[in-house]
């Protein structure tokens, strides 16, 4: 008979998975900045950034209001590697006067009762931080501020909705401050759900949601900060006071609300709001029992159809009582009793049909907030894209924690929605006012990380100041290798090239090119076509140069090279044919002509003996003559920067500087032959070879070489060389964010302070990681799994710190390289004496053309520091082979002009 009377309040399975679905779709909503307005569920954020992670410490106090009962509470936490911590409160009641009183009443109260228990507490002359746990909706916009949208609970107070609940209790406590000398500093407002959630965090790890069922009810998680538009930035998670008591607000769930809740919402303080609490908590569900039984009885259901004034008062049947007939063995007993003590006197089938009310008026309500549970369980597990999730729930209120079945049927009921999500229940003990101290404890932390981890970045952040200076330093050093007198001792060598011309579209024919500058090297065929049809077509083969070749001897590493060559002569069938062939060489080289090079040092990880001060390109020649196969028409050796200027030039006739940004990092530009001292004549122009990567290592930028760039420096092949280079190129930047990265986990500031085996590793933070992790598409997640290829186990605050941390390397990498460009433009401009220089760089290099940032800030630095030029940046493509052979072509070109 109960079954058929309260049909409506059994939900199937099917019913369940349709409520989950409309709740995760308000969710949705409230997290929109355009649909928040018009949500009923508010999706609020609470700015309490990350959970606990173990290392927390020192002594906080805690006021906790939104109860029966006021609360005060001082949390001592202990930094013991056992996470403990003691909880030590006070209780106050909340007259009916203050909760219903006006906000000053209500603040001075909290304050008084405060200042009562730092008494007793003999707290009275310490500096404590305060959390203040308010369990009312809340709108944030940072962690200690927050304006009250609106009272539940039964409070009522006036004055207080829409003004900031924070100010109004720091105001309270100023008034004592000079009477009881005492100084108290609110740190953070937190909602009871939140401080559930940390309560628990604390002890558990993996706990990310936060639920209270009581005399309210809520839900907290932790949301990816990509989804909440309502807050700037999308790094890292928020916690998410969802505020769901109001789902149904809008009639979402009217087809599920009976005539009963109808009732009851009616006779409630607030008509029409908060509907799905009023479905769910404690507060109301001895009031629903009450009004079905009320109608029960008018229709002779029960009690032989008569009414006792009990049964017509409201609130007359309370939670206790519902949780006291639903217990296993006494509830029949108890049962009796109970309505014995309300004047209705019961038979067996009474008391029975009334037990059997309670149950599934009970029941209904743990499924529905199971429902809403599996939602945002869900919406955690699809945030993590994980098949199937681990994770835990705290869980705080007097529903849960007293009523004898509540928490299997919720465990049961989510267990079955979720099947892939594998949950732990936690019971929160003192969550809202433990957890308020755990948030401003946590906040503590991150506030004195924060300081050490802003400490360690700031000498990459440079001022306008500094990056001038970087400009005017390096204007002074290219001077400096240009000059007959200063060159020997200059660290920028500014290496003559002996290539006087860019391409003017005559160019055609055959060309091989040689290309080598890293770990590959490659051989090209380029067949050039001028006229009205002008085009390059390229065939390349690339081939691998060993470690034990790259830092073997230099006969075999020549040797190496040609085999490589008749390799691919024989793969183009073209071996007969004497070629002309340019050859890049992207290694420091002082030319007496364009196909005479004699290397200066190797760079990037070569170590090959017996080179060094010997002409390539004779090495070259001795090579194809050991062999003694082929034989090749050596034309030009080129720096693989000239290449890409040339390349460019071919497109851009303005094209005068080329720039490398990739492994390594350097400049070429065409020089009036008039400032090039240590070349004979005056007429024309030809390019310079910079090689800037030098630059400072005379010490001139020591003031802003970190302890980092020297930790990297001295671990290199060629310790106090090459500096410059070594801030900005792409085969160092990896290693400066790894000594980084090894200098906070030793601070305790990552990776829980562990030093992997993999972070040891010399190299293992390759610059294509950089590349990776900044890119703005990547969630958090993604970078997590970065690092997780690279053995570093990482939290979410974690993989924040790393961004952070290639952040503020690579900027600074792209700024320094602007600087040095902008001082070769304006030598430019002055070299053509005008007041505003026009003038296109080729630019090649993967930092330059993969990394997210490089080239923008290093656009923006260049515009800064050189307002007078005009530069437009030109993607070369493939400026180290082709750009070989368009030099080859040009010197051939020049020669047969010469010798007409």
């Amino acid at each position: 008979q109960v079954d058929r009377y309260l049909y409506h309040m059994r939900l199937s399975d099917d019913v369940l998975l349709d409520v989950m679905a409309r709740f995760q779709a308000e969710m949705v909503k409230g997290l929109g900045r355009d649909t928040n307005p018009t949500a009923t569920v508010k999706m609020l954020p609470s700015f309490v950034r990350s959970l606990p992670d173990g290392s927390e410490k020192g002594d906080f106090l805690a006021v906790d209001l939104g109860g029966s009962q006021f609360r005060a509470h001082q949390v001592k936490v202990f930094d013991d590697g056992k996470q403990s911590s003691q909880l030590e409160s006070k209780f106050y009641p909340t007259p009916k006067e203050v909760i219903q009183g006006n906000g000053a009443e209500l603040f001075d109260y909290v304050a008084d009762c405060l200042l009562d228990f730092m008494e007793t507490k003999n707290l009275k002359h310490k500096k404590l931080p305060l959390g203040f746990t308010f369990s009312f909706p809340c709108k944030q916009t940072k962690l200690d501020e927050g304006v009250l949208l609106g009272w539940t609970k039964h409070f009522k107070v006036r004055g207080v909705q829409d003004t900031d609940v924070v100010s109004s209790l720091r105001k309270a406590l100023q008034k004592h401050k000079a009477s009881f000398d005492v100084d108290l500093d609110v740190l953070a407002l937190v909602n009871d759900t939140v401080g559930t959630m940390m309560t628990c965090g604390y002890d558990d790890q993996r706990c990310e949601v936060g639920l209270i069922i009581g005399t309210g009810t809520n839900a907290c998680y932790m949301e990816d900060m990509r989804h909440i538009d309502l807050v700037e930035g999308d790094e890292g998670r928020m916690c998410i006071n969802t505020e769901w008591g109001a789902f149904g607000d809008d009639g979402a769930l009217d087809d599920l609300r009976t005539e009963f809740d109808r009732e009851l919402d009616l006779g409630s303080l607030n008509p029409g709001k908060q509907l799905f609490e009023k479905m769910i908590s404690s507060l109301y569900l001895g009031e629903l029992v009450r009004l079905i039984l009320l109608k029960m009885t008018k229709e002779g259901l029960l009690f032989n159809g008569k009414v006792s004034t009990a049964l017509l008062t409201k609130g007359k049947i309370e939670m206790e009582h519902v949780c006291a007939m639903e217990k296993y063995k006494e509830g029949l007993s108890n049962t009796k009793e109970i309505l014995t003590e309300l004047n209705l006197f019961p038979s067996e089938e009474d008391c029975i049909a009334v037990q059997h009310v309670c149950t599934i008026v009970s029941f209904r309500s743990a499924n529905l907030c199971a429902a809403a549970l599996a939602a945002i369980l869900t919406r955690l597990r699809e945030n993590k894209k994980l098949l199937r999730m681990r994770t835990t729930v705290g869980i705080d209120g007097g529903l849960y924690k007293a009523h004898p079945q509540y928490a299997k049927r919720l465990h049961k009921v989510v267990r079955r929605l979720v099947p892939n999500c594998d949950v732990r229940f936690v019971l929160s003990v003192s969550g809202s006012g433990k957890g308020a101290a755990m948030v401003t404890a946590v906040a503590y932390r991150l506030a004195a990380q924060r300081k050490q981890i802003d400490a360690a970045l700031a000498p990459f952040l440079l001022s306008l100041e500094t990056l001038k200076e970087v400009k005017n330093k390096m204007r002074t050093e290219l001077e400096y290798g240009l000059k007959r007198d200063t060159q020997a001792s200059a660290t920028v060598k500014m290496l003559p090239t002996y290539v006087c011309g860019t391409p003017d579209g005559t160019e055609k024919g055959k060309f091989l090119a040689l290309d080598l500058g890293g770990t590959n090297f490659r051989v090209l065929l380029v067949k050039i076509r001028s006229g009205r049809k002008r085009s390059v077509q390229m065939y390349n083969k690339i081939f691998a140069i060993p470690l034990e070749i790259m830092q073997g001897t230099g006969e075999e590493l020549f040797d190496h090279i040609v085999q490589c060559i008749a390799d691919f002569l024989e793969y183009m069938g073209i071996k007969g044919a004497r070629l002309p062939l340019g050859f890049t060489f992207s290694f420091p080289c002082r030319q007496a002509s364009i196909d005479k090079g004699t290397l200066v040092g190797w760079t990037k990880g070569f170590k090959a003996t017996d080179c060094e001060g010997e002409d390539v390109v004779d090495m070259l020649r001795e090579a194809i003559r050991r062999r003694n196969e082929f034989d090749l028409d050596i034309v030009a050796v080129v720096n693989d920067t000239v290449g890409t200027m040339m390349t460019c030039g071919y497109e851009d006739p303005n094209c005068e500087i080329g720039l490398i940004a990739g492994t390594g990092s350097n400049v070429c530009y065409m020089e009036d032959m008039k400032n090039i001292e240590i070349v004979e004549g005056n007429e024309g122009k030809m390019c310079i070879n910079t090689e800037w990567g030098g630059f400072g290592d005379n010490g001139c930028i020591d003031n802003i070489r970190t302890k980092y760039d020297k930790e990297v420096d001295e671990g290199s092949l060629n310790p106090g060389k090459q500096r410059y280079e070594k801030m900005t190129s792409g085969m160092y930047l990896g290693e400066i964010v790894r000594q980084i990265l090894i200098d906070l986990t030793k601070k305790g500031l990552l990776f829980r302070g562990q030093i992997s085996e993999s972070l040891r590793k010399r190299g293992i933070f390759e610059t294509k990681f950089l590349s990776q992790i900044e890119s703005d598409r990547l969630a958090l997640l993604q970078v997590r799994r970065i690092l997780q290829q690279l053995g570093l186990d990482s939290t979410c605050e974690d993989s924040i710190i790393v961004k952070e941390v290639c952040g503020a390397v690579s900027k600074r990498a792209a700024q320094l390289c602007g600087a040095g460009l902008a001082a070769v433009v304006e030598k430019k401009r002055e070299n053509q004496g005008v007041e505003h220089l026009q003038i296109t760089v080729g630019v090649d290099g993967t930092l330059y053309k993969l990394h997210p940032h490089f080239s923008r800030v290093l656009q923006e630095t260049v515009k800064e520091l050189a307002p007078r030029c005009d530069v437009t940046f030109m993607l070369s493509e493939d400026g180290s082979g082709k750009g070989a052979a368009l030099i080859t072509a040009v010197a051939k070109r020049l020669h047969n002009v010469g010798q007409k």
